[in-house]
């Protein structure tokens, strides 16, 4: 039998469906007379949509309206009644995407407090934003059908995406506001900042639906014609002032349209323009070998505004590495972040063997470079000689703190190249973070690498080595590691074995920095469960690890829990799928009592079929 509801939720009720529907604003107004528990009681009931027009006809004297709370001490502190709202919104962001706000909260939290946190996040604008971009998502799906010919304002949006904002027909089937795509952009286009947007809405009626937005980040998916470049352009032009970031994705371009582009983007009556961020992934550049860049292209490369550049799955060859390269060193870019991941550029950095003859050229690179912090080369053929100009180049990004050069077959004689900059620079340069995963590393490699960085006590505080044929040989060198300040280690299917685990027990330190370790796919059975054990208690500052498909057996499981029993409680995540012996443990369900926020923090297949087959599994 359904529960009767309370008069005061009755009247909650009456009140929602006024705010919504009604005409009579005497009865608004009078819900700002409300005692506060029962205005606060309101406000953890209503859906978004009537949260938002009871917030936007609040009168302006009551925004600024307080009540007397007293601390402990007696002091007076104010308490804003229109800050009930952001605790609302906070609330029904959270009902409706939970995921995100989690995400969120852990980004903000990393570079400040939470209460800081709490106050520079608008949970309001990122409610509509989300919510319009949901509107243009499923507007899209309509849109881009063979199927459709008319106008995207008017495309329908699904009923689900109406009601979860609190709107229900008065009439079923009639048509109404927000019916239409055009309706959510007029109410909530102003709160968007960051927008999505597939190549149907590249055009004129975008900018319109768009009026009250100012754009700061744009994402523009499968550019490919005429008409999708000259509708990109109308919108730029509409928000040149606002745009700081820019993407595209799975588009093609020609140098002209880029050129167009650009041109776009620069601030009336200058040559500057306002974007920091530039990406473009997955990507084709119709020429193929292109002798140079068009003059506004260089011109926004070498802008001093631009803080981070990504050239990512493009298919561009040296050449083109080559000329943006030019176009960075020649204005003393002030580049922060730069990735040309997954193309193929070797012999892109050829130049840099002979600066040390050109005292000038040298010069001019040490300044052009001066600010690069991130060098993203992932998955880019290079080789022994591409290594041997990036030591080379190297020496010119003295602030250089996170260098990828993961998936690239440079083998032994590559990062070889690398260890003479490595001593150089000891002291010096804060490169902090070293990606080396997947480079056809031996041994032979890895160990004079490890050697050289123990020896200068080299300050790295993440390392990746994973998906290199290493072998249990290099385990009591990484135990060694382990004694610097090293905090994040990748060693991800190196070939350790059981053997490998257990020299790396006997040559861990007694206190471990790490903070996430991963020594997946390393076949090491009971040894594995026995290495976790030991770093589990010596690891106080341990949070992420992944063990998974290490061949452990269900005695494991017994280990891992002791463990567990025994740890600080900073645990937030332990990887343990693939491991499908562990599955079948009788006590695996004693697994569910360690938590972290109210969340397990064991991951584990729940049957063996869930469990892809290891590597080299017959």
């Amino acid at each position: 039998m359904a529960k009767t509801p309370s008069l005061v939720n009755l009247c909650y009720g009456a009140l929602q469906s006024h705010i919504l529907y009604g005409e009579d604003d005497e009865i608004v107004q009078g819900i700002y007379e409300l005692p506060t528990e029962l205005f606060d009681g309101l406000l953890k009931k209503l859906p978004a949509l009537a949260l938002q027009k009871l917030q936007l006809q609040m009168p302006l004297e009551r925004q600024t309206e307080f009540d007397l709370e007293y601390d402990c001490s007696g002091n007076g502190r104010k308490r804003v009644r229109y800050g009930k709202f952001e605790i609302a919104w906070k609330a029904l962001f959270s009902l409706r995407w939970p995921e995100l706000v989690k995400h969120s909260q852990e980004n903000l939290s990393s570079q400040k407090s939470m209460l800081e946190c709490e106050a520079t996040f608008d949970w309001q604008h990122k409610y509509w934003e989300l919510h319009l971009q949901n509107c243009f998502d499923a507007a899209a799906e309509r849109a881009m059908l063979p199927s459709f010919n008319g106008c995207v304002g008017d495309v329908q949006i699904p009923d689900g995406l109406i009601k979860i904002m609190g709107y229900e027909e008065p009439t079923k089937g009639s048509m109404h506001h927000y019916s239409r795509l055009r309706g959510h952009c007029k109410d909530f286009g102003c709160y968007v900042r960051s927008l999505r947007l597939q190549n149907i809405f590249c055009n004129k009626e975008t900018c319109q639906l768009l009026a009250n937005s100012k754009l700061q980040g744009l994402l523009l998916r499968r550019l490919s014609s005429d008409m999708h470049h000259d509708g990109l352009c109308v919108i730029l032009n509409q928000n040149r002032e606002t745009i700081t970031s820019l993407e595209f994705v799975n588009c093609k371009f020609s140098l002209a349209v880029l050129e167009v582009i650009c041109n776009t983007l620069e601030m009336e009556g200058t040559q500057a323009h306002g974007v920091k961020h530039f990406s473009v992934k997955a990507s084709k550049f119709l020429e193929e070998n292109p002798a140079s860049f068009p003059p506004k292209l260089v011109s926004f490369l070498s802008s001093r505004s631009l803080e981070s550049l990504s050239l990512c799955d493009d298919h561009i060859g040296r050449n083109y590495a080559k000329l943006t390269l030019t176009a960075l060193l020649d204005a003393s870019s002030a580049l922060s972040t730069l990735e040309l991941s997954d193309n193929n550029i070797s012999g892109w950095l050829s130049d840099f063997r002979c600066s040390s003859s050109n005292q000038a050229l040298s010069c001019k690179r040490s300044k052009s470079l001066q600010s690069l912090r991130v060098l993203n080369l992932r998955g880019n053929n290079l080789r022994k000689n591409d290594l041997e100009d990036l030591a080379s180049a190297l020496i010119h990004m003295p602030v250089l703190e996170t260098l990828d050069l993961d998936d690239n077959p440079f083998e032994d004689d590559g990062i070889k190249c690398l260890i003479p900059y490595f001593v150089k620079t000891f002291e010096h340069f804060p490169l902090a973070n070293l990606n080396l995963k997947n480079c056809k590393l031996s041994c032979n490699g890895a160990t004079e690498l490890l050697e050289v960085l123990l020896a200068l006590k080299y300050p790295l505080t993440s390392l990746s080595l994973a998906d290199n044929d290493l072998g249990s040989q290099i385990a009591p060198l990484l135990g060694d590691f382990m004694h610097t300040s090293i905090r994040s280690l990748d060693i991800r299917d190196i070939g350790l074995g059981s053997s490998g685990f257990l020299e790396l027990r006997i040559n861990m330190p007694d206190v471990v920095k790490l903070i996430s370790i991963n020594i997946s796919e390393n076949r090491g059975g009971i040894q594995a469960a026995e290495f976790l054990e030991d770093l589990i208690s010596r690891a106080s500052e341990l949070v992420d690890v992944h063990v998974g498909y290490n061949l452990m057996p269900s005695e494991s499981l017994k280990i891992i829990c002791s463990a567990l029993t025994t740890a600080k409680g900073n645990l937030q995540r332990i990887d343990l799928t693939g491991n499908h012996k562990i599955c079948q443990a009788d006590y695996i369900s004693a697994l569910s009592e360690f938590q972290y926020n109210g969340e397990s923090i064991v991951m584990i297949s729940t049957s063996p079929s869930q469990d892809t087959l290891y590597d080299d599994d017959p």
